[in-house]
């Protein structure tokens, strides 16, 4: 097992805030634009989202503070990812088939429980992210914010790199290095770019609508 620095575990923190924020944020866009279920459906997505990276991130601080080895908390990333994301993608995309949806999410998660290996789904949440990214990106194109757009194509391109870096069995500290700098800027681009949706005069335009 890898001996993390305490510095490298506490970092790994900051992009589980900054990605659970990011969803939380495009709740209240749900709501107003996509409609009351899509806000509800996100808020939870956030949740799922956050307590997976919680959760690997609280087992790489227990063991970088010669805790023991909870490895059902290492294992926890990718489905809760795989819940998360895929429940944000049928937020978004109202023209997803749910039942698409749940019977893809059950299979991997199934799956990664009969081999006990967490790639279905990490091959899941891979394919959720970018339903999400694209959706994301067509949106802040809608709402004419280039930059926005910009941002979520670099949060989509963040996690090609990521989902098979995180995977991997062995995790050296100089990889974790790279890989929570990596997932710290691509989370942060998401953060802000969900922001901009937020606050984008079509967004704030609909909001009023709704509370009128």
């Amino acid at each position: 097992m890898t001996d993390y620095p305490v510095a490298l575990a506490v970092e790994d923190f900051v992009p589980v805030a900054l990605t659970a924020t990011g969803i939380a944020l495009l709740g209240g866009y749900a709501d107003a634009r996509l409609g009351a279920r899509a806000g509800r459906l996100t808020r939870v997505a956030a949740c799922s989202v956050g307590a997976g990276g919680l959760a690997k991130a609280g087992w790489k601080l227990i063991v970088a503070l010669d805790g023991p080895d909870v490895r059902w908390l290492y294992h926890a990333l990718f489905p809760l990812l795989a819940i998360g994301f895929t429940l944000l993608a049928q937020a978004l995309w109202d023209r997803l088939p749910p039942y698409l949806s749940a019977g893809s999410l059950v299979a991997a998660l199934a799956v990664s429980a009969v081999i006990a290996d967490t790639w279905p789904a990490m091959v899941l949440t891979i394919a959720a992210v970018t339903v999400c990214a694209v959706r994301l990106l067509l949106l802040a194109r809608g709402d004419r914010d280039r930059a926005g757009a910009w941002l979520f194509g670099i949060w989509l391109a963040g996690q090609y790199v990521l989902g098979p870096l995180a995977a991997r069995p062995d995790q050296s500290v100089a990889l974790q290095w790279i890989e929570q700098a990596c997932n710290t800027l691509t989370q942060g681009a998401f953060a802000y770019a969900a922001w901009r949706l937020s606050r984008s005069p079509r967004s704030q335009t609909a909001k009023e609508a709704v509370t009128a």
